[in-house]
């Protein structure tokens, strides 16, 4: 078990806070407990590929516009993500938007995991999303129901890049999320810009992507962070670098900045703010080894979130 969870084991729920820092201690907590006592913690597998472990999507909309870019540079990986646009008949162009939030990665996990489980690139939304959303533990109404609209048709537009630069091997991935989408809507009623989707149909590219270099996730860890979009960076994360070590591996401050720090001003506040979001990650992964220390994080081979042949990764040949 992870450290808080002995806490708990030792000391109790009430008790165990006395030992936690930072200014999630209670949800750290909270989630840690749930964990505990989780029958359908490791039941069922979500997938996720590799590259957005490397780097991810904004985390809010504040500060861009819908016609804006999103860029992450790591030291290996850059990642750009593209709006999508139509041209209007007044000629101008009306720009879509990047996906943000933790409403979107909730949706790109959903997208992934059905395409490996069905083998098939085409993923039916409705009620099959609607059920994902409610083992999350989401309301179902108005406004979820928005937002939802909006990422996926976010989503379904963008345009991303990988570039990656490591041990002398350079690669570019330009490819779509989605090939095509089937709309419905009143197209005649401009009150409604975002309509529903029935279908997304994964380019061939990305899903070849997904099938060679799929993580994978347990869906119960991610019901219980569902609303922050970092601690669920900060989970993917962990499960793509913590099974493949073979020694301790310290990752210092620097190096972690240019991934998770986008929107964090202060070097001091991203230390402190990335602590909080890492333990609220550890708190539903009892078995990573990682702890916050001044220099950095140092990682330690771990076992993944669920086992390597989980029964849940059905993919089969792409058609």
């Amino acid at each position: 078990m992870g450290r808080v969870h002995q806490l708990i084991d030792a000391h109790g729920k009430k008790a165990a806070l006395e030992h936690v820092k930072g200014r999630r201690a209670a949800s750290v907590i909270e989630a840690a407990w749930a964990t505990m006592l989780d029958e359908r913690a490791g039941a069922v597998a979500s997938f996720i590929y590799s590259g957005w472990c490397h780097a991810g999507l904004p985390h809010r909309k504040k500060g861009l516009a819908d016609s804006d870019a999103w860029a992450i540079r790591t030291d290996h990986v850059t990642l750009t993500v593209e709006p999508g646009w139509i041209e209007q008949e007044c000629g101008s162009r009306r720009y879509f938007g990047v996906p943000y939030g933790p409403t979107a990665r909730l949706i790109l996990i959903y997208l992934q995991t059905r395409a490996l489980e069905t083998g098939c690139r085409e993923v039916e939304l409705g009620r099959s999303l609607r059920q994902f959303l409610s083992r999350l533990d989401l309301e179902q109404g108005g406004r979820t129901n928005r937002a939802v609209r909006e990422q996926i048709e976010r989503i379904s537009n963008c345009r991303l890049t990988f570039r990656l630069n490591k041990g002398g091997v350079r690669g570019v991935s330009n490819q779509s999320i989605v090939e095509t989408a089937v709309f419905f809507g009143d197209e005649e009623d401009a009150r409604q810009p975002c309509m529903f989707v029935d279908t997304l149909k994964l380019s061939h590219s990305f899903f070849e992507h997904l099938q060679r270099h799929a993580v994978r996730l347990d869906e119960a860890a991610i019901r219980k962070i569902h609303n922050n979009s970092r601690a669920l960076d900060v989970y993917c994360w962990l499960a793509f670098r913590l099974p493949y070590l073979d020694k301790d591996t310290a990752i210092s401050w620097a190096a972690l900045r240019p991934q998770f720090g986008a929107g964090i001003s202060l070097e001091r506040n991203f230390r402190l703010l990335f602590a909080d979001d890492l333990r609220l990650a550890l708190s539903v992964y009892p078995e990573a080894r990682a702890e916050p220390t001044p220099a950095g994080v140092p990682l330690r081979p771990s076992p993944p979130p669920l086992p390597a042949r989980h029964p849940r990764l059905l993919a089969k040949a792409s058609p």
